[in-house]
């Protein structure tokens, strides 16, 4: 299922700056100022409306977390971590410029092999899809939105999951 969100009105509050030719914007997870991208920009936009719209305490995301699949080092572009501190929430962000194929679903699926997050999404500011996944029935439901933040609904979703932890020497 395909969802209309606009992230583009979170584009005005984007902390943009430019010096020597280099255009940065502040990111309020990694607390410092990043090149910009496209898909930098899409990261951005996304973060704001996790934080602003969907009530995601800023202190579980983690931003291009460090992981290890098939043996090669990845980055997961936003992670969301429960109350346990285990990842809820993968986000993988794309350039507005590329489609989002099967390729990207499958990328956003090995990055949560390990981790079994029970939400996924994919975005590249333009389309963006997110789910609900039961890994025990081996399966997925899109939603039509993304997760509420379970602070917010008084209770933490009914799926165990395992702690596991980003690789920090990534």
């Amino acid at each position: 299922m395909l969802l209309h969100l606009d992230f583009l009105q979170f584009q005005s509050q984007l902390k943009v700056t430019k010096k020597e030719n280099v255009t940065s914007v502040y990111d309020p997870v990694r607390r410092k100022k990043i090149i910009v991208t496209p898909e930098e920009v899409v990261r951005q936009m996304v973060l704001c409306y996790l934080l602003e719209v969907c009530g995601y305490p800023l202190h579980r995301i983690r931003v291009e977390v460090g992981i290890v699949v098939n043996g090669r080092r990845r980055r997961c572009d936003i992670v969301v971590f429960d109350q346990a501190i285990s990842p809820w929430l993968i986000v993988e962000c794309k350039s507005p410029k590329l489609p989002l194929t099967q390729a990207a679903f499958e990328q956003a699926a090995a990055y949560n092999l390990n981790w079994k997050a029970p939400f996924l999404a994919i975005t590249n500011g333009q389309a963006t899809f997110s789910c609900a996944l039961h890994h025990a029935e081996q399966r997925f439901e899109f939603m039509s939105n993304f997760p509420e933040w379970p602070e917010a609904t008084g209770h933490l979703p009914s799926i165990s999951i395992p702690s596991i932890h980003p690789d920090p020497s990534l």
